[in-house]
């Protein structure tokens, strides 16, 4: 795997297992990360709050500064969601900030064509998140079914219930595979949330098709493939370099 330069992490305040692949799981940056966690930014705080929440926006104003400080030279969160908090974080950021892997589906339609999108919670990712990221509204997108065994884990909140890792893959293939029947023309699928990508080897493999997680919209930025906003160079590549 290509690598990254020292990651910073706004991470939301949640306890759940996460294994290798995982954003909040050091080995997947090859231990080049550092975490800040923002108090009180529950999943439930960023589904149902307002996007607005002066209280909630300070709290990752300070823990970004705080990474900054501690020498972190790319900074991201571990919540695709809050694509909204784009413009909010990196206003004053001297670092380059993403708030959202949804932010490099223009890269991947210009690479690719056709893009859908893979969240986790159904109605999670809403025409709204859509726009904020610079896409069309009505882009496909799909998501796990409410009973699903990953979704209970994470809501356990619970860090020694372990993943069931071939539940957990063979739900999120049988998932993308509906997305891909309401979809067939999609190319290439993006990984919203940052707790799909220890399953996005396997998804790719079934599916036969390139799917992109946060570590390979990192990479891209850093590769000067796009900005973190996910506006496009004019000379912008169509491949990643080897």
């Amino acid at each position: 795997m290509q690598t990254l330069p020292p990651v910073g992490v706004l991470l939301l305040d949640t306890r759940f297992a996460r294994p290798p692949g995982d954003i909040g799981n050091a080995s997947t940056f090859g231990g080049r990360v550092l975490y800040e966690t923002v108090g009180g930014a529950s999943i439930t705080r960023i589904l149902q709050g307002d996007p607005e929440d002066p209280a909630l926006a300070e709290g990752f104003r300070a823990a970004r500064d705080r990474l900054v400080a501690r020498g972190a030279e790319l900074i991201t969160t571990s919540c695709g969601l809050l694509v909204f908090q784009q413009a909010r974080l990196s206003q004053g950021c001297p670092v380059p900030f993403t708030a959202s892997s949804l932010f490099q589906i223009p890269l991947r339609q210009r690479q690719h064509g056709k893009v859908a999108v893979m969240g986790l919670l159904q109605g999670s990712i809403t025409p709204a998140h859509l726009a904020a990221a610079g896409v069309a509204p009505d882009l496909p997108v799909g998501e796990l079914p409410d009973d699903a065994h990953l979704l209970n884990v994470l809501r356990a909140n619970d860090p020694d219930r372990p993943i069931d890792a071939q539940r957990a893959t063979a739900e999120l293939i049988a998932a993308a595979r509906a997305l891909l029947d309401r979809a067939p023309d999609t190319a290439a699928l993006v990984l919203e949330c940052t707790n799909l990508p220890p399953y996005q080897a396997a998804l790719a493999e079934a599916l036969d098709l390139p799917v992109y997680g946060f570590y390979d919209w990192l990479l891209a930025i850093h590769q000067g493939q796009a900005r973190p906003d996910g506006s496009l160079p004019p000379a912008c590549p169509t491949e990643i370099p080897a």
